[in-house]
């Protein structure tokens, strides 16, 4: 009888401890490679802005053309979250032609997305999430001095594709619209706006997948 039951035992360690073993297939990591895909993309941020400004007029803010990371992540198969890292460089203007500066922007996003075929080759996907713009670097237009615009917490929408060439590699096309306020001031304070930039976001690259 206890022979019987040594080698139950050591049956039941073996299947464990075997490649084929149901415990270890089941187990899902937070770091297991299938769950990571990441992008490289160009991207056009576009801001429409829409703002008053304490000495009337209206204050305007150029694009900006930059590269752009991403990393995702797949909790399911068509569940993901996505972070944007990237940073730009815009001129801001006043009635269309005054240059009151430029500054840089840092504007990370995170959003949670919905991929609806994950498994075919044209896979699409919407996401909604939030955005956090920082803006540091500011230097004054001539003529003028001391720019500081505020960063702002905004909410962002989104819409895209991915389009797999192989098991691994694939082409993307992206657009995010992101709702954000910022204040801006020059010149001590002395003028101000109050700006609802509301960019579009336009992106194309390269996807990755494990």
């Amino acid at each position: 009888m206890k022979s019987i039951k040594h080698l139950a035992l050591l049956c039941t360690t073996l299947a464990l401890f075997s490649p084929a073993a149901p415990v270890f297939a089941e187990t899902n990591s937070v770091w297991d490679k299938e769950n990571w895909q990441f992008r490289l993309r160009a991207i056009g941020v576009l801001p429409d802005e829409d703002s008053t400004v304490n000495i009337g007029g209206e204050a305007s803010v150029g694009d900006a053309f930059v590269p752009e990371f991403d990393i995702s992540y797949f909790f399911t198969k068509n569940i993901a979250a996505e972070l944007i890292l990237a940073t730009a460089q815009h001129q801001v203007n006043y009635t269309g032609d005054v240059n009151l500066g430029d500054t840089m922007i840092l504007p990370p996003t995170l959003a949670l997305q919905y991929h609806f075929t994950p498994e075919s080759r044209f896979s699409p996907y919407v996401g909604a999430g939030l955005n956090y713009s920082i803006f540091y670097g500011e230097d004054s237009g001539t003529g003028f001095t001391d720019l500081d615009v505020d960063g702002g917490l905004g909410y962002a929408l989104q819409a895209g594709f991915d389009y797999w060439l192989t098991d691994n590699w694939g082409v993307n096309v992206d657009v995010k619209k992101i709702y954000l306020n910022i204040d801006a001031e020059l010149n001590g304070g002395t003028i101000r706006a109050d700006v609802d930039l509301d960019p579009w976001i336009v992106g194309t690259g390269v996807s990755y997948r494990f």
